[in-house]
Parts: C-alpha cells; structure tokens; sequence
C-alpha cells in the first residue's frame, strides 16, 4: 500500500505530530506500525494503571488488551481497504461491538443495591476508540483523546464529589438497629427539613439482625441548601441512638 493512499484517507498530512515524528509515520510501514502498537500499548498502560491503582474490576492489563485490539483492528481495516479494495471496515465495527460488550461485564450492583463500574466501563469503550485513533496513524487525536481521558479519570472525581455534596437530592445506606425505628427515623429527617423521596429495604441483609434500607432524600430546606453538605446532614444523623450505620451512596 502506497503511504499517499492511507495518509490521503485519513488526513494525516494535517496531523501535527506527524510532521514532528516524520512522514514515514503515516504510512503503513514495519515500521509506523510497530510504532502504533507501541504507543498504543503505552498510552493503555497509563489509563490502566489509573484504574487498577482505585481498585477498579477492569484493570492494567484489560485496559491493554481493549486498546490493543482497537488498534490492531484498524490497521487490519487498512490493509484490506487498501489490497482489496473493501470499504467497509468490518474488523474495526467488530471490535467496537466487542469492546462494547466486555465493558458492560465490568457493571455489577453492590449489596446496597448500588450500581458499581460504571466509569471503568464507559472507560474501557473509550480506550477501543483510542487504539483504532492510534491504529489510523490519527496521532494528534490519539494524544488528545488520552490526555482528556486521564484528565476525567484521575482529576474529575474531586470536582464531581464536591457537586454532588452540595446537590439539593442524594441518597443514603442506612441501617436500623430494629425496623420500629424506621418511623422515628422518618419522623426526624422531616423535622431537619428533608423529604424522602423513596425507601426502599435492602433484602441481602435480610439475616443480619438489622434493618437496613436505602432511602432517596431531597433537601426542602432553604436553610440546609445554604449552608449544610450532604457530610455534615449525615453525620448529624449518625448521632441518633438507633441508627447503627449510615453513609451516602
């Protein structure tokens, strides 16, 4: 395959980078390719690392492998476009689909009914459209995406929990040490000014010897909008004498 086809095809002549790196880089070359494999495993790496450093069920070598098969796919893609002369680029769309499906694996729902791995998955969806930038020689887009990626991933949170500490609706884990507590307990959060959205008992606590619920509150107070964190009312209600725990989710 000629290097003016592919460039032409994917518009790396307007590409940044590749004028830095050279023009051998957006031709389909031994060369330009171990190139893209190597970056995208290297790239992959770093956004794995970010998520197994959390703790996160997708991991170092997940990440990898999702990007890895994106950019492989690709540069398969463009091979065969190029000596057959197919345009529909069939292993890139299988591996989307693909990339798809492992990360809904990664979603699962905690004992509090909580839904766990949703960022790691979305992530992982991501890293195969990254390896296919890499794989299409797209290295400026390629070094955008990653760098917006890590931003969201090891930046974001921070901003994200202080939002959400301050929103007028959060939800809390509680749990009762007798479930005739749970009237006294509603009959408070009304007096703080709150409304209870909804309740709903959690059911894999059902032989633990406490009753234990999730509940939706929303703020109705203007006086709690203006000055209290979701922290400080859930802290206030840890005191009461029967609650045994609580914490937001």
């Amino acid at each position: 395959m000629s290097g003016d086809t592919v460039t032409g095809f994917f518009l790396s002549t307007s590409d940044p980078l590749l004028k830095y790196i050279g023009s051998w880089a957006g031709e389909l070359t031994v060369g330009s390719v171990i190139l893209r494999v190597l970056l995208s495993l290297f790239l992959s790496a770093i956004i794995g690392w970010e998520r197994s450093s959390k703790r996160h069920s997708a991991g170092f070598r997940t990440f990898i492998l999702v990007t890895l098969s994106g950019t492989l796919a690709m540069l398969l893609d463009i091979c065969i476009t190029s000596r057959y002369g197919c345009r529909l680029f069939l292993l890139s769309a299988a591996a989307i689909v693909s990339s798809s499906r492992i990360a809904t694996h990664t979603l699962f729902f905690s004992s509090r009914n909580q839904i766990m791995g949703l960022t790691t998955s979305v992530a992982l969806w991501a890293s195969c459209f990254l390896g296919m930038a890499i794989g299409a020689g797209l290295y400026s887009i390629s070094m955008v995406a990653f760098l917006t990626m890590i931003f969201c991933l090891s930046k974001l949170p921070a901003l994200e929990f202080y939002f959400k500490n301050r929103s007028n609706h959060f939800e809390i884990h509680l749990e009762l040490r007798n479930s005739l507590n749970l009237q006294n307990f509603v009959t408070t959060i009304r007096r703080l000014g709150l409304r209870i959205d909804a309740i709903e008992m959690n059911t894999a606590y059902a032989n633990s010897g406490l009753s234990v619920y999730s509940i939706a509150i929303s703020i109705s107070s203007g006086e709690l909008k203006k000055y209290k964190t979701h922290g400080e009312i859930i802290k206030a209600l840890s005191t009461l004498d029967y609650v045994s725990h609580i914490e937001e989710i």
